[in-house]
């Protein structure tokens, strides 16, 4: 039930506290004891209670400042889909005050990446939206926000011993098992199993890809599958290298007719088997990028595992706006479905309406 059958007397009546210590609460004003602040706010979730954010926003003088620290991004890339994520819950919370700057770093570099978290650290911010990528750097620049109480979210990878106001993303060795899963449906006696790494497959900074192959991995020890497995590394920037090294893989492999992708480069693979005219009985990658959606519909991609990114980063900042400007609780994960694209729904799917 909503708000509207509550008055603040009777909120204050069920709690236990005086109207007045309730009108503070709904208002931010401070000067309420911990014991009356949880009292208060468990009857407002009990009741569903939903202020009136636009006139609190209104209401108010206080200006919040939220930072988003996201790798350089392109036109149509993963980065930039949560970008625009970020940038619609900024659109929905202007009213109230909140404005939002961006952080960026080159995600395969640790300086870069430290450079970012050393002004995101030192920055006068009253939250954080980060894409953590090296775990130790992440750790250090989390402890200098907290020690500042600073609230940060996380989104598409979740890093542990940190005190995150909130993870949202995919469960990344769960994905990984599910693209095993999904693959090994077109197993057959003698096929082969490329699995296709990129050249900084041992960086700190590919974690992510590092969880789903653990996850891929799983599986196949789970269910005893036991196919010849073949590690493909491919060049994350070079075409022409990558063209020689399938060249010569798939020479020399002619029975490889599963492969996976465990970052959003699945198109590498795809636009060589569309050039080569090869077909394999199935390929797996991950993230909706225009280039990977092409080859799904084209037919040398077979599935792609969509993770919503927009989503990610439209819920990471809603996270941060209730815990700071609307003192609502947040629950410390939301995990992302495990959307398994084909040819046949990929246009029919949408992440945000």
């Amino acid at each position: 039930m909503g708000n509207k059958d509550y008055t603040i007397k009777d909120i204050a009546r069920m709690a236990g506290v005086s109207a007045g210590t309730v009108d503070r609460v709904l208002h931010d004003r401070g000067d309420v004891s911990p014991s009356s602040l949880e009292k208060v706010r468990r009857v407002l979730d009990e009741i569903n209670y939903q202020p009136n954010m636009f006139a609190i926003g209104l209401a108010r003088k206080k200006h919040y400042r939220f930072a988003c620290l996201i790798p350089y991004y392109k036109e149509h890339g993963y980065w930039h889909s949560v970008a625009e994520g970020v940038e619609r819950a900024e659109r929905e919370l202007k009213p109230f005050n909140v404005s939002l700057s961006y952080l960026y770093y080159n995600h395969s570099d640790e300086a870069s990446y430290r450079e970012a978290c050393g002004r995101l650290a030192e920055g006068d911010v009253d939250g954080a939206l980060i894409a953590p990528n090296f775990a130790d750097e992440t750790r250090r620049t989390a402890l200098l926000l907290e020690e500042r109480q600073i609230p940060y979210t996380f989104v598409d990878f979740n890093v542990e011993r940190t005190h995150a106001l909130c993870y949202i993303g995919q469960d990344s060795r769960t994905s990984g098992y599910m693209a095993a899963k999904i693959l090994m449906n077109h197993y057959a006696e003698g096929d082969e199993l490329a699995l296709f790494l990129n050249n900084k497959k041992d960086n700190p900074a590919e974690i992510q890809m590092q969880r789903r192959l653990e996850g891929f991995m799983r599986y196949l020890s789970e269910h005893r599958e036991t196919p010849a497995i073949h590690d493909v590394v491919l060049d994350k920037e070079n075409a022409e290298a990558n063209r020689e090294t399938l060249d010569r893989f798939f020479g020399e492999h002619p029975r490889a007719g599963l492969g996976v992708v465990f970052n959003s480069r699945v198109y590498q693979v795809a636009d060589y088997l569309h050039m080569a005219g090869r077909r394999m009985k199935g390929l797996v990658g991950y993230d909706l990028l225009r280039r990977n959606v092409e080859r799904l519909k084209s037919g040398e991609a077979s599935y792609l595992i969509g993770q919503r990114p927009a989503m990610q980063g439209y819920l990471g900042v809603k996270a941060l706006s209730s815990h700071v400007v609307f003192k609502r609780p947040v629950e410390p994960v939301k995990y992302m479905p495990i959307d398994i694209l084909i040819k046949d729904n990929i246009d029919f799917y949408f992440e945000m309406e």
